[in-house]
């Protein structure tokens, strides 16, 4: 409320009295900003408080992981690596001719696993009616064998399989010196070609990390 200068007492006592209001109401008025103030201050601190809790979470979901790997993107990423790849005999060869080193790449050379693990060998053999020469029908004679190493998890034990992939030939063709045809068990299924993931342990990596949301070098 203004009050004008003519409205004004003339008594000492009346303009002293009419100051110590005035000091009062503005006192309180600056006691209510102070209050407001703090309010304030103190809903910014909560704001700041939310919104970094919101950026950790986005980026905790949606942004890269911290656990992670270098070698985490090669996990199984074994198709180039062949077991049968005939270069491989001829890799000591390139590596003292550097003519013949210089323009070619070497392909990597897939190491066996672990000879400590748990062995157990699966053998495929052809059925008898393939055991006979389509040349002259003679009876196939075992020639040889190639085997395979998967990885296969079982809970709490890890072993590996060996397929073993039994050879026939025809030892009258080889005798007679006419072409000599050789038979040999299919290669087993496998869900990554080449690779030494069985359907046991890929099911385990995939539980463990979009279940258990574990990093794959775990």
């Amino acid at each position: 409320m203004k009050t004008r200068v003519q409205t004004l007492p003339n008594d000492i006592a009346l303009l002293q009295q009419l100051l110590l209001e005035q000091q009062a109401l503005l006192e309180a008025k600056d006691t209510e900003l102070e209050a407001k103030d703090g309010k304030i201050a103190k809903l910014l601190e909560s704001y700041q408080c939310l919104l970094k809790q919101f950026r950790l979470a986005q980026n905790k979901q949606f942004g890269r992981s911290s656990e992670t790997h270098p070698d985490q993107g090669e996990l199984f990423n074994e198709a180039e690596a062949s077991v049968d790849n005939p270069d491989e005999d001829n890799s000591d060869d390139s590596e003292t001719d550097p003519s013949t080193n210089s323009g070619k790449k070497r392909q990597p050379k897939r190491q066996p696993l672990p000879k400590n693990l748990p062995r157990k060998q699966e053998i495929h053999d052809i059925d008898d009616d393939e055991k006979q020469c389509e040349c002259c029908g003679h009876q196939l004679v075992k020639m040889g064998q190639d085997i395979s190493e998967k990885l296969e998890f079982i809970p709490a034990i890890v072993r590996v399989i060996e397929h073993v992939r039994l050879k026939y030939s025809c030892q009258h063709c080889e005798k007679q010196g006419t072409q000599s045809n050789i038979k040999q068990a299919p290669v087993p299924s496998c869900p990554i070609p080449k690779g030494y993931a069985t359907p046991s342990l890929l099911s385990q990596i995939i539980t463990s990390k979009y279940q258990y949301a574990l990093p794959l070098y775990r």
